[in-house]
């Protein structure tokens, strides 16, 4: 047989059990076709008409409460008014959109600002953006938030997480490094203070804190002697 007949009859078996299989399995093939049809209908279908409509409420919504919250005035900013809604309506009610999402990381600032310190802890973890600058304040706040709740190798490790999250802000950056550093300092781990001093002088030199870190390395650099201050 010559190789061209040989290539035809190959051809013919694969097409002849090609179609056996889709005969075999047609009915099989024709469900997942449908399953696979609502599937992306029924995504489509809820996100025009639920989906959408509801990131365009939960967008009008915050609006007041961002104002409040620009005003300084936390707890309406968190409650409302009565006849508009507060950042703790909106994480509840609107979860999944946005604004939503957004409420939790207001919500967690007001309440580390009002004293709330759990609820700020709970509010600022469940947040995450990939806006790094924002993101990089959550973690801030939440740094501070441990640091109230004398949860201090949690506040020392979100200030770190804080500094290196967008580190072409500078200011904020060196900020955080600086207040990790201190902490370990105040809790007595002056070892690992003394590295990120050097790492703040380092990173930033240029920072206000940067600038200040000599005097912090300074002093944890003296050796401990009879004319020490006890």
């Amino acid at each position: 047989m010559s190789d061209k007949k040989v290539h035809e009859a190959g051809k013919g078996d694969l097409f002849q059990r090609v179609q056996g299989f889709r005969e075999k399995f047609q009915k099989q093939i024709a469900i997942a076709v449908t399953v696979i049809v609502v599937i992306i209908g029924g995504w489509y279908a809820y996100k025009v008409w639920v989906l959408e409509p509801k990131e365009e409420q939960a967008g009008e919504t915050i609006f007041r409460a961002q104002q409040y919250f620009g005003e300084d005035s936390l707890k309406l900013a968190l409650n409302g008014d009565g006849q508009s809604r507060g950042f703790l309506y909106i994480l509840n009610n609107y979860e999944g959109t946005k604004a939503g999402n957004l409420a939790k990381y207001y919500a967690g600032v007001c309440c580390l600002r009002t004293g709330d310190f759990n609820n700020a802890v709970k509010y600022l973890k469940d947040f995450s953006t990939d806006a790094l600058q924002i993101q990089m304040m959550a973690y801030g706040a939440l740094a501070d938030a441990y640091s109230e709740l004398n949860k201090n190798d949690d506040a020392v490790n979100y200030y770190k997480k804080a500094a290196s999250t967008f580190e072409k802000d500078e200011t904020i950056s060196s900020e955080y490094l600086f207040r990790a550093a201190l902490k370990l300092e105040t809790i007595g781990k002056n070892s690992e203070a003394l590295a990120l001093y050097k790492q703040l002088k380092e990173k930033y030199p240029q920072s206000e804190k940067g600038m200040q870190a000599d005097k912090y390395i300074y002093r944890l650099s003296i050796v401990p002697n009879d004319f020490s201050v006890k």
